[in-house]
């Protein structure tokens, strides 16, 4: 949540116009900024009239405006309450004499005011009334409410508060009206009683409800006095944070300065004045213990803080809350497609007023007369549904394998793979029908020979082991190093520093964030890094003109590069996670490097040179140059970095410690143990995982264990291996890694690496010269390699959404096809190269 946000939902509503008007300062922030990059170049129309007024000038100016604002409402309320609070404690000493309390009584309580002594009221021979009711009309659940608490302590009176003005408790009229109540009971009380009542009941009844009335003020006066102790505390955040992006964005050196000079030092912001409020709001405590809670001070403390509005919390997001944001807003645009073709347009939701929203319907013609159906009975979503299933039932019956479960895992097979390609259904929901099928289909067998058909108890212990694996932890390890890297801002000062040496060049500003958003996807994911290098140079892109192609060729250059560093680390990708738990042995992080580095700094540069060519972005462009965060860091943050610097290198050395460790995903805990257990990461974090990738993963390794199980994996890699027996292992390599490529074009890389790569493996296995991790390898690294569409990976998604001011996307399909085919081919050509020898290096 932005501060802005926690602003608005920590005010006071009836004085929000009085706080710091945060939101305002920052849009002239961005105005400063624009000035300052039109003054320093463009052409002369476009520069401002005015370029001779400083920039700090201005933002102090505007600062001073508001600082003056806030200081005149404290001054104004301070005064006000201030003196509510002494009239109030007039009123509590007034009718603690009322209530008749004994010099002794008085001496036993402790100091509450000064020298003071607090009143406790005079035991009661018998407790009120519980018919008493207040006298300001309020029904009987407010009156039970305001009377919780005064007939404890044995026979004690308790009462309670409201607020009133006057200096006197009970007015004089009814004083009079009271004289004379208690008057006429004097005559006609009974002696026998005499000894039983202190006074007559109208007397208590009046207290009573004038206690009421003093409760009401208390917890009234307590509230205000700790909303305006909140008021200092917001605006001086305020100040803080707007003072601290303008020295970012403008880069200058204002904020300690004006900080010391102007905020610290005045009236409302001097540790004085916090601590002088905080006695007021002391003594509210002490006059709520005199009147209501009998001297217990925690018991007083405790109700009026729960009187209080809670405060929101200002914390900063993980990429993960913000992938989500994404998902949303993606199918707010329609861009998913739902079974019940409900309209998802955001701005044709039901507001007050509208009709009822119902189901489209859609009128078909037929021979026996025109029908209206609703309109997904006949969308072509559920026509490839009942194409999928027929397909399906046709593949059960259809006697294509001998053996029962490898017809069954060949209909299964078919039919994950059909709706995982046309996401008929979202791709995590089909991962999910893979054990059910698993098990009703009876598709594993016994490892042992003679490989005994599994019954529907065994197949599901092996279905579900089979989905949790190490494997699975080592992308929860993943999710975790990037939760915390992004929630300290790790990862974005590492960028920033990066991006600011790159200064205003256009070619070196894009070769810039390409690195970036390379090595934010090895470290935090590729399906992270673009939301993070997207906000990064979101200052840039404001200060470039409408259409530049400046900005299509950093945000294309940015997309595309995280699909390259999606094959730069294990953690980068989902689908790496699947190739490691298909090869054997795994390779170790060092020897994963040693190939995919290689691999994707030359693919970079191709894909750079590509851009420049074809954008031409140098051409009238001048830079705002991103500016790096200058804060030290903290504690957090060096602990985070140590303990993600060690997780990667006990990664790294995995193979050695294997006897200690037995799998990377063993590691994978400390992380996760660590951050969520000291609280750097907290459960809300941990429900933000993208879990649905893991589902998907997971499913993937069910299917793929389920197809080896059966043998139809052994069949089907038998009848390959024949027809390419005469192949080389090189000629095999390029035959299947382009294959992969065309296939992760069309479909998500995740699910190509779980459809295709147990059947490489198996076919590297099964070669005259085996080299299955080899294939597999390859193969990964080609399913990071298709981005010729918007819809081939996450990142191009992401950059397809992203949008200019105006609410225009900045790159069409178009701008994908042109560049991202030529930009797969040229990986292509790299990997089968460059990546073939590396891998034949290290031995696969």
């Amino acid at each position: 949540m932005k501060f802005s946000h926690s602003i608005q939902f920590n005010a006071v509503p009836d004085w929000s116009t009085h706080y710091i008007a945060y939101s305002n300062l920052k849009k002239l922030i961005y105005q400063l900024e624009k000035v300052i990059h039109l003054a320093s170049g463009g052409d002369g129309e476009s520069r401002p009239l005015i370029q001779h007024e400083d920039p700090e000038i201005v933002f102090v100016r505007a600062l001073d405006v508001e600082l003056e604002k806030v200081l005149s409402f404290y001054t104004v309320k301070e005064r006000e309450l201030f003196e509510e609070v002494q009239n109030l404690l007039r009123d509590v000493d007034a009718f603690d004499e009322q209530s008749g309390d004994t010099d002794q009584e008085r001496q036993l309580r402790p100091p509450t005011r000064g020298s003071e002594q607090q009143r406790p009221l005079r035991a009661r021979s018998e407790s009120l009334p519980s018919r008493a009711s207040t006298d300001d009309g309020s029904n009987s659940d407010q009156s039970d409410n305001e009377n919780t608490g005064l007939n404890t302590r044995g026979k004690q009176r308790r009462l309670s508060t409201g607020r009133r003005k006057s200096s006197t408790v009970i007015p004089g009229h009814m004083m009079s009206s009271i004289g004379d109540m208690t008057a006429s009971t004097e005559m006609t009380r009974s002696r026998r009683f005499s000894t039983t009542f202190d006074d007559d009941y109208a007397e208590q009844a009046v207290l009573f409800s004038s206690g009421i009335m003093l409760k009401k003020r208390i917890i009234n006066l307590y509230v205000q006095l700790c909303e305006l102790k909140s008021y200092i505390q917001l605006n001086r955040t305020g100040f803080s944070k707007v003072l601290k992006k303008f020295d970012k964005i403008v880069d200058r050196q204002l904020r300690s300065k004006y900080m010391d000079t102007f905020v610290d030092t005045a009236y409302a912001f001097r540790p004085e004045t916090t601590k002088t409020l905080e006695e007021q709001i002391h003594l509210m405590v002490h006059a709520y213990m005199d009147i209501v809670t009998q001297g217990d001070e925690a018991a007083a403390t405790r109700d009026l803080r729960s009187h209080l509005r809670e405060h929101v919390v200002w914390e900063r997001n993980t990429v993960w809350r913000e992938l989500i944001g994404m998902e949303r807003r993606a199918e707010a645009a329609s861009l998913g497609h739902t079974l019940l073709a409900r309209d998802t347009d955001p701005t044709s939701h039901r507001l007050q007023g509208d009709d009822e929203l119902v189901l489209p319907t859609k009128e078909i013609a037929t021979p026996l007369g025109r029908f209206r159906l609703p309109a997904w009975l006949v969308s072509s979503t559920l026509m490839t549904l009942i194409i999928i299933f027929a397909i399906f039932f046709a593949l059960l019956f259809m006697p294509i394998m001998k053996k029962p479960e490898q017809q069954n895992c060949l209909a299964l097979l078919v039919f994950v793979s059909l709706l995982w390609a046309t996401e008929a259904i979202p791709l995590f929901v089909t991962s999910l029908i893979i054990p059910f099928l698993c098990v009703v289909l009876r598709v594993f067998r016994d490892a042992d020979k003679p490989h005994h058909r599994l019954g529907a108890k065994a197949t599901t212990d092996a279905v579900f082991s089979a989905m949790w694996t190490p494997v699975i932890m080592l992308l929860l390890g993943g999710f975790t190093l990037a939760a915390a890297l992004s929630k300290c801002g790790i990862d974005k000062r590492i960028a920033t520093f990066v991006l600011s040496k790159a200064g205003t060049q256009p070619r070196t500003v894009l070769i810039a964030n390409m690195a970036v958003a390379a090595f934010a996807s090895m470290l935090i994911s590729n399906v992270a890094a673009p939301v993070l290098c997207f906000g990064i140079i979101e200052p840039m892109l404001r200060n470039l003109p409408a259409g530049s192609n400046m900005s299509k060729a950093v945000i294309m250059g940015i997309a595309l590069a995280s699909n390259v560093g999606g094959m730069l680390s294990p953690i980068a990708s989902p689908q790496n996670i699947v190739a490691i738990g298909l090869m054997e042995p795994p390779p170790t992080w060092g020897e994963w490097f040693f190939i995919v580095i290689p691999v994707g700094v030359i693919s970079l540069l191709l894909i750079w040179v590509l851009l420049l060519l074809t954008f031409q972005p140098g051409k009238g462009t001048s830079i705002v140059p991103i500016r790096p965060v200058k804060d030290r860091f903290t504690g957090v943050q060096w602990f985070v970095t140590l303990v993600t610097v060690a997780t990667i290198g006990l990664w790294c050395a995995s193979h050695q410690l294997e006897a200690e460790f037995g799998h990377m995903g063993v590691i994978a805990i400390i992380p996760i143990v660590l951050f969520f257990g000291v609280g750097i990461l907290t459960k809300a974090d941990f429900n933000n995982f993208p879990w649905t990738i893991i589902i998907l993963a997971a499913g993937g390794l069910a299917l793929g264990k389920a197809v080896n199980s059966s043998g139809l994996l052994h069949t089907v890699t038998r009848l390959i291996t024949e027809d390419v027996q005469d192949f080389s292992l090189y000629g095999v390599l390029i035959v299947f890694s382009s294959l992969i490529l065309v296939i992760a074009t069309f479909i998500s890389h995740t699910v190509a690496a779980l459809i295709i790569l147990p059947l490489v493996y198996d076919v590297g296995k099964g070669l005259d010269e085996p080299h299955p991790n080899l294939l597999v390898m390859a193969g990964v690294l080609m399913c990071s390699a298709a981005m010729a569409l918007p819809t081939s990976g996450f990142p191009n998604m992401t950059a397809i959404m992203k949008e200019d001011p105006a609410g225009q996307r900045y790159l069409q399909v178009k701008h994908f096809i042109s560049r991202g085919v030529p930009s797969s081919l040229l990986t292509l050509l790299v990997t089968v190269t460059v990546g073939y020898a590396a891998m034949r290096v290290v031995g696969m």
